[in-house]
This record gives C-alpha cells, sequence and structure tokens, in this order.
C-alpha cells in the first residue's frame, strides 16, 4: 500500500524508481535488438536512454506540478483534454492486456532453453506460465514493494553476474561489420526497445512521498538513470561482444550466463525468468485492474479514481479479456503469423501513444526547460510510432475509439443534465 506520508527517502525513491524501470524485457531486447541491426543496435540503446531521460524529467515534472490519481490519464486530460486523457487510460490499459503474454513468452524461452526444446515448448510453457499467473490474480495474489525490489535486485545480479562472468570472451571481431543490415536498421530495432524504458510514468506519482521534492528528486532520477543506463548498455555491449553470430538469441543472458558459469547458466537463468515472469506480470495485473476500475468509474460518474464495480468482478473481467488475448496473440506466434519482433511492437506502440499525449500534454501545461524536452520526446516518440508499422495503427485505433466512447459518454450526461433540469422545472 502506498503510503500518504512524506517519508521516503532518496535510496528509498531511487529503489523504486529502477524497479518500475527494470523488468523481465531485459531478458529478450538485446537479442531481438542485435538480431534486428547487429553491432549497430549500441546506437538505438544509446539513443533511447537520451529519450528517456528527456521522459524521466518530464514526468517528474508533471508529478510535482500537475499530480493525479489517474496517472497517465490525468497528465494527458490536464493539457489535452478528457477524450485525450481517455484514450491514454485505455492504450495504457491495452499495453498491460498485451504485454502481459510478451512477458509470458520471454519465460517460455528460458524454459525452452534449459530443455533444449524447439518453438512449440517455448509457446506451450508461455501459455502455462500465463494461466498459472492468471489463476494467482483469481486467488488474489500481491506483489508488495519489497517483494518487487527484491526481484529488482535478483535481476540485477543475473545481469552483473553475466556481464561480468562473460566479458573475458569478448572478441573484437564480432563487432564487425558494424550496421550488417544498414543504417536503416538502427531505426527499426529502437522501436521495439521501447518496452525496456516504459516505467517513469509509475513512479513519477512517487514524488509526492519525498520530504524535499525540489531537492531529492533530481538526485533520485539521475541515480536511477544511471542504474538503468549502465546495466541496459553493459547488457547490450556484451550480447554482442560475447555472443557474436549467436547475439540474434531470444534468451541472450542464459547465452551469457553459460560462458560465465558454465552448463549451470542455463538452469540459473531459467528459473529468474520464470520468477520474474510471475512476479512481473502479477503486479502488472493489479496495476491493470485498478485502471480498469477508475475507468468503469469515469464511465458511471464517479470522481477520478473511484470504483466502478466489485473488484472480484472487475479482475474477473480482465482476467477474461487477458486469456483471450494471451491466447489469440500466443496462437499467432506459434503459428509462425506473428514474429517475436512484431509481438513485442503490439503492448510498446499502445505505450508509445500513451507517452505521446503526456508528453504533448505537458508541452501545453509546462514551461521553460521541462517543455522543450517534452517538445523533443514528442517528436522522437512520433518517430518510433512510425516504425511500429501495423501496430502503430492498432494502438491509433484504440486511441481514437477511447476517445470517441468518451466524447459520446459526455454526451449522454449532458443528455441527463438538461433532461433533469426540465424535469424540475415542469414540476416548479
Amino acid at each position: 500500500m502506498t503510503s500518504n506520508r512524506n517519508d521516503l527517502s532518496t535510496m528509498g525513491a531511487t529503489a523504486l524508481y529502477v524497479g518500475a524501470l527494470l523488468g523481465p524485457s531485459l531478458l529478450l531486447l538485446p537479442g531481438l535488438a542485435a538480431r534486428t541491426a547487429g553491432p549497430a543496435s549500441l546506437l538505438a540503446w544509446a539513443g533511447l536512454l537520451v529519450l528517456s531521460g528527456l521522459i524521466a524529467v518530464v514526468f517528474s515534472r508533471l508529478g510535482t506540478t500537475v499530480g493525479s490519481t489517474s496517472g497517465v490519464a490525468g497528465y494527458a486530460a490536464a493539457g489535452l483534454g478528457s477524450r485525450a486523457g481517455r484514450a491514454a487510460a485505455w492504450c495504457f490499459l491495452g499495453g498491460v492486456v498485451t504485454g502481459a503474454p510478451v512477458v509470458c513468452l520471454i519465460g517460455g524461452a528460458y524454459v525452452a532453453e534449459l530443455l533444449r526444446a524447439g518453438d512449440r515448448t517455448t509457446f506451450v510453457a508461455a501459455g502455462a506460465l500465463l494461466a498459472l499467473v492468471l489463476a494467482m490474480r483469481l486467488a488474489g495474489a500481491r506483489t508488495g514493494v519489497r517483494v518487487q525490489l527484491a526481484l529488482v535486485g535478483l535481476l540485477v545480479a543475473l545481469v552483473v553476474l553475466a556481464v561480468g562472468g562473460a566479458a573475458p570472451s569478448a572478441r573484437a571481431g564480432y563487432w564487425h561489420p558494424f550496421a550488417p543490415h544498414g543504417w536503416g536498421s538502427i531505426a527499426r530495432a529502437a522501436s521495439p526497445l521501447m518496452l525496456a524504458f516504459v516505467g517513469w510514468e509509475a513512479a513519477a506519482p512517487l514524488t509526492a512521498r519525498l520530504r524535499d521534492p525540489r531537492r531529492q528528486l533530481p538526485r533520485v532520477v539521475g541515480a536511477a538513470f544511471a542504474v538503468t543506463a549502465v546495466l541496459y548498455l553493459a547488457l547490450a555491449a556484451a550480447t554482442v561482444g560475447v555472443l557474436g553470430p549467436r547475439a540474434g538469441s531470444s534468451v541472450p543472458l542464459a547465452g551469457l550466463l553459460e560462458v560465465a558459469v558454465g552448463g549451470s547458466g542455463r538452469a540459473i537463468a531459467a528459473a529468474g525468468a520464470v520468477v520474474l515472469t510471475l512476479a512481473a506480470t502479477n503486479a502488472y495485473l493489479t496495476g491493470a485492474t485498478a485502471m480498469a476500475s477508475a475507468l468503469a468509474g469515469a464511465r458511471r460518474g464517479r470522481p477520478a479514481g473511484a470504483s466502478g464495480g466489485t473488484g472480484r468482478g472487475r479482475t474477473a473481467g480482465l482476467v477474461a479479456a487477458i486469456a483471450a488475448t494471451g491466447g489469440l496473440l500466443l496462437g499467432l506466434a506459434g503459428s509462425g503469423l506473428v514474429g517475436t519482433a512484431q509481438f513485442v511492437a503490439v503492448p510498446t506502440a499502445l505505450f508509445l501513444v500513451v507517452y505521446l499525449g503526456c508528453m504533448a500534454a505537458a508541452v501545453r501545461v509546462l514551461s521553460g526547460f521541462v517543455r522543450i524536452a517534452a517538445g523533443v520526446a514528442c517528436v522522437a516518440v512520433v518517430q518510433l510510432l512510425l516504425f511500429s508499422g501495423w501496430a502503430a495503427l492498432l494502438a491509433a485505433a484504440v486511441a481514437v475509439t477511447a476517445a470517441a466512447s468518451e466524447g459520446a459518454r459526455r454526451s449522454v450526461l449532458q443528455q441527463r443534465r438538461r433532461d433533469g433540469g426540465c424535469v424540475m422545472g415542469d414540476g416548479a
């Protein structure tokens, strides 16, 4: 439970920010980027780190100046109106719903690698993990802050062990040719990589718990950015420099750990991936349930943050939606109709639309350097969306539909108010 007191230290806030940024996607994306752009994928990582820094500054300022109990929906609505707020909320919810199967696919790939099995085992394991985490959610399991931080510590330990242990085996020859698929591949690699940088929007509201936000916040954001930047770049560089021809694997961490500690590295990677998958997906579903309740409350005219319907009913509906979506996506991927990069592109595009709405809103409500940073981030996010292909069209359709539904909802509420006024007038 989040405290309302100003009791959060700089170190504690930094840990929570890092926890919001790091997740199981780090176990897949370095290999996916290397497969798309080769060694040049490091330029994509570097560029996204710059964008991540800009977004971090903007969300931090939004958290301290705008504030919102409804998170990204409130930020977007503050600058662009209620339609944009609803579009951001639905895209965020869609990103979580479609992202849950992606996270389970990551865990499934590491299980299949451990068993030395093929793609079929990957998708079977991913489906089993998704079914397990949905059952946990229905049973009321929750992932607390301490558990989340412990899992982040586990992920950091795995990355440090893999990179540090495998680094002596790096070869300079693996860096040539630097851009084997052309320079345009850097932009193509950057779009799905953005999934690794989702998290600043979730951590920004924590600023309300800082004792002295103006003094602490720059230190917190700087420290969190430095930690994640080092981890991302170190893992990406080790993936290319150590694995070479195998850098495009779906399980790069398993490959690095096998080099670092021998055959047991695959088992360590698989165990870590499964634990991280279950805990992270459960945490995503907790957030998605809260967002779904807020949307339902808004639809019924309740204040922001009010619950719509019973918690158990809302959870069951969300679980059903994720089960259907996960089954569809895993089925498409398992049949070969959708590749891993396209699979990842769906939630990434939805989160990019959320970021675009929030950055555009920040341009309108903020000032000074942060306003400029929001404008630059807007341009960068649009470019990433353009390279998302059909996934960007899907995300745009969700946003437009949500905005239209908000317009219809407001029209109905206005009509009800007018009708109520007429009834009162007739009876006077």
